[in-house]
């Protein structure tokens, strides 16, 4: 996202935190993850909100590619808002971010518990999120698992 005249002229000090919090997110949306980070950081700094931190963690992930601080961030937002699935999907994403697919699941599906959110249930079908086995305590490679399971398919497709 190009900085406005406006942005470039008000030092980042002298926004407020809603402010700092709106231009972040833009920027994220955006995929200018540095001024993402620059603005987030400003936020959090003023205040500490579950939203902030969450936030912020993301834009850490992305921009820097430091997760285990991101994940740090994520899972204290979560603590501080347990029911907004938000702070879910923004943990399962900075999983995704670093390669860790069976934990973003995992969170992602735990953000749909608290919650419903349309893009959690777009990441889960695009990362393929796979049922249960039939027989749960037989492996998914059990013969009996993977035609019982075949036979499933076929006949939800129906």
């Amino acid at each position: 996202m190009p900085m406005t005249k406006s942005d470039q002229t008000v030092p980042l000090a002298d926004l407020n935190g809603p402010e700092l919090f709106r231009l972040g997110t833009e920027a994220l949306d955006a995929k200018n993850y540095a001024a993402a980070h620059r603005y987030l950081q400003a936020a959090l700094e003023k205040e500490r909100s579950a939203d902030h931190l969450s936030q912020y963690a993301l834009s850490l992930a992305l921009h820097t590619r430091v997760i285990q601080p991101s994940i740090a961030l994520c899972q204290e937002a979560v603590k501080k808002d347990p029911k907004n699935p938000e702070h879910f999907l923004r943990l399962g994403t900075v999983y995704l971010v670093a390669g860790r697919k069976k934990e973003a699941i995992r969170i992602f599906r735990l953000g749909l518990r608290v919650g419903k959110n349309a893009t959690i249930v777009r990441w889960l079908q695009l990362l393929g999120d796979r049922k249960t086995p039939i027989i749960p305590f037989l492996s998914r490679t059990n013969p009996l698992n993977k035609y019982l399971g075949k036979i499933r398919m076929t006949l939800s497709k129906r």
